[in-house]
């Protein structure tokens, strides 16, 4: 490669070396690596690659590290810092799940049951909250809404104070402690309680290197059947919640049956299953 790169050269060079490495998304993460470096939107680092643009010989170095970063299959937003999640952006890293497009759908549950609560401030929680990705769009999409995340990995909480920070959004709490003890002072107040837990079996390795080497186990797994968070979100949400109050919880596409069974099992009402765009069963919904 030249002293002196064009934007064009480093996106054909680094889409070939991410796609040599089995990513499937390999013209998308190159933009985004080389405008990561370069301070540009995917949009603009299309558009100086269409013009020939140059790239400086150091900003060349450092758009080669990235792509060698995410060739050995660390995670993009580990290597940007950053996560999109609906309308917002968040800090992750090490030690903090990275927020998937799937729960982007799976939120919307809960903005929703917020959005029909009568009370002009109705409450939600977000159980497990790791980056906030839930609380914050539930915070910043509900206004009028009060959101509470709870965290009880040490790690990750410390990337949920950022992004709740820096977040703007006054009507969202991040909370440091274990889920079974959770907001007492909240019993059966509660409008809409969602979580994400870890819901993989101990014995069930992820498929993807990002996921397998690099998400904090912690947000993985869920014990021997990968239900025992499951377990505990259904006994605390059921003290948190009003009645009529709403569950929504986030799962492996082949585990709605039995969460809907330990649901019933436990007492809640009107349990649903939803399907994601591909037509797999990942969220399930209850009434209290």
């Amino acid at each position: 490669m030249t002293a002196h790169p064009t934007v064009s050269d480093l996106r054909m060079d680094a889409t070939a070396r991410l796609a040599a490495a089995g990513i499937e998304t390999a013209a998308v993460d190159a933009e985004l690596l080389i405008g990561h470096v370069l301070g540009m939107s995917r949009g603009q680092v299309q558009a100086k690659a269409v013009t020939g643009a140059p790239v400086s010989a150091e900003d060349g170095d450092a758009i080669l590290v990235a792509v060698e970063r995410r060739a050995a299959r660390e995670p993009l937003q580990h290597i940007t810092g950053l996560a999109p999640f609906r309308s917002l952006e968040l800090a992750v890293g090490p030690g903090v799940f990275v927020p998937r497009p799937e729960t982007e759908q799976v939120v919307q549950y809960a903005i929703d049951a917020l959005r029909a609560v009568a009370s002009p401030n109705p409450v939600g929680v977000d159980l497990g909250t790791g980056s906030g990705a839930i609380a914050l769009a539930m915070a910043t999409e509900v206004p009028h809404a009060t959101v509470y995340g709870v965290e009880n990995s040490p790690l990750a909480f410390v990337w949920a104070k950022q992004n709740f920070r820096d977040s703007g959004a006054d009507n969202a709490h991040v909370v440091f402690i274990p889920l079974a003890d959770a907001l007492p002072d909240l019993d059966g107040a509660v409008d809409v309680v969602i979580s994400n837990p870890p819901y993989i079996p101990t014995g069930a390795i992820p498929r993807d290197p990002e996921v397998r080497l690099h998400d904090p186990e912690h947000a993985l797994y869920g014990g021997e059947d990968g239900l025992d968070v499951v377990r505990q979100v259904s006994t605390t949400a059921m003290r948190l919640l009003r009645h009529g109050g709403t569950l929504v919880m986030e799962h492996g596409e082949l585990q709605a049956a039995a969460i809907g069974a330990l649901l019933a099992a436990d007492g809640w009402n009107a349990v649903a299953h939803h399907r994601d765009l591909l037509g797999r069963d990942r969220a399930t919904t209850a009434l209290r």
